[in-house]
């Protein structure tokens, strides 16, 4: 009496002398059982729309189905499946070493219970067991071991991960494959971003450390702007001070003449130093410069009004000195920085000159100084061809700031 696995291709032999061996003793026996217990074997996948089937042998050797380790290969053009007889049940480790990339499916020859595919990147490997749970539709399942495991090559989500230092190439890419964070190496690194989250009620932290001193560089490209929400973020560069006319002095040498002159009744009236068309006249006024200055050069633009519709050139200049606590303020300018700025045509119409270029304020300033300037009009010189006077309105100083604030 025997028992048949017809799955396996193997009689067990229930009486007789041979009774609890595998069936008559040759070696395709026993080559049946080696490729049962753990064979392997390679099946070319069928590049057409039939599915490959397994080859079933019963009794004897090369039956694909057989085989415990299966190797799928072929050069494929298009999805593909590979199939095993509706009652088999037994494992297999898979491994799709097909090329082309098209998804491999490895299923019952009928039914509509699940199966397993290897996606169209997915090289890689697979455990699966055929259940033959149910007669009509049997499922292939995924073994819980191995299943999920990260590869060198293959796409795996990784949930509720622990990894510690893990080192990280170029870039970080979303959801979607496109860059998210570039990250640039640099040799002998010992300054880092150390992120903390916080608290109910606080906010996390972005922090520069590594050495004790240590600046945080965030750089918008080209002309981007370093914004907070939608705010563009106050940073060092930069800055303006205004300087009105009424701000400024007249020296006792040559000084411009101070006037208050009306437009129409009720509307603006003009606080301004009249500059003469002939006599080079001048104003003063003094900055205690702020902290966060840089000391370095300063540029400038003048703000005036034509007297006449004369549209000839008039020339300004501006000169600075800075004086440190015990110098003695009867010190020289530095050397003057001129502008020149044609006549509009209009009488009473605003003027604004271009920017200066760079100006150094003489005395080697320093942070806490008071800085001297003086402003006049070079009317004598051949180039200043503005017939009338010019009336200014004051002066806006540009310089740069080095640090976040004066404190």
């Amino acid at each position: 009496m025997a028992s048949t696995y017809t799955a396996l291709g193997v009689e067990l032999m229930a009486t007789g002398e041979n009774a609890g061996t595998w069936g008559t003793k040759t070696n395709t026996n026993l080559q049946i059982f080696e490729q049962i217990s753990g064979g392997f074997t390679t099946q070319a996948v069928g590049d057409s729309g039939t599915p490959t089937a397994l080859t079933v042998s019963d009794g004897s050797t090369g039956a694909a189905m057989s085989h415990r380790m299966i190797e799928l290969t072929g050069s494929i053009t298009g999805a593909r499946v590979v199939t095993i007889p509706l009652d088999t049940q037994t494992f297999y480790f898979l491994r799709n070493s097909t090329s082309g990339a098209y998804t491999v499916q490895f299923k019952y020859a009928s039914g509509s219970g699940d199966s397993y595919t290897f996606s169209a990147t997915d090289k890689g490997d697979q455990v699966v067991f055929a259940t033959a749970n149910d007669g009509t539709n049997p499922d292939i399942y995924t073994m819980a071991f191995g299943d999920g495991d990260v590869t060198l090559t293959g796409t795996q989500t990784l949930t509720n991960k622990t990894l510690t230092a893990p080192k990280i190439g170029t870039s970080i890419l979303d959801t979607s494959g496109n860059e998210l964070v570039l990250l640039t190496a640099t040799g002998s690194a010992v300054n880092e971003f150390t992120l903390a989250n916080a608290a109910s009620g606080a906010g996390p932290t972005l922090s520069s450390t590594g050495e004790t001193n240590v600046d945080i560089n965030i750089n918008p490209k080209g002309t981007g702007t370093l914004k907070s929400g939608t705010a563009a973020v106050k940073i060092a560069g930069k800055e303006t001070i205004w300087v009105p006319a009424a701000a400024m002095i007249s020296p006792t040498t040559n000084g411009a003449d101070g006037e208050q002159v009306e437009t129409t009744a009720t509307r603006p009236d003009m606080n301004v130093y009249d500059f003469d068309a002939s006599t080079q006249q001048y104003t003063q006024f003094t900055i205690a410069m702020p902290k966060s200055w840089n000391e370095g050069t300063l540029t400038y633009q003048v703000y005036w009004a034509p007297s006449t519709t004369n549209t000839g050139n008039c020339i300004f200049g501006l000169q600075g000195v800075a004086c440190a606590d015990g110098d003695t303020i009867d010190v020289a300018y530095g050397t003057a920085i001129e502008v020149t700025d044609a006549g509009i045509g209009t009488v009473e119409d605003q003027q604004i000159t271009a920017e200066s270029s760079a100006m150094t304020v003489a005395g080697s300033p320093a942070a806490g100084e008071q800085s001297y300037f003086q402003l006049f009009r070079k009317a004598a010189d051949g180039g200043d061809t503005f017939t009338g006077e010019s009336r200014v309105l004051g002066v806006k100083l540009f310089f740069t700031t080095d640090a976040a604030n004066d404190a």
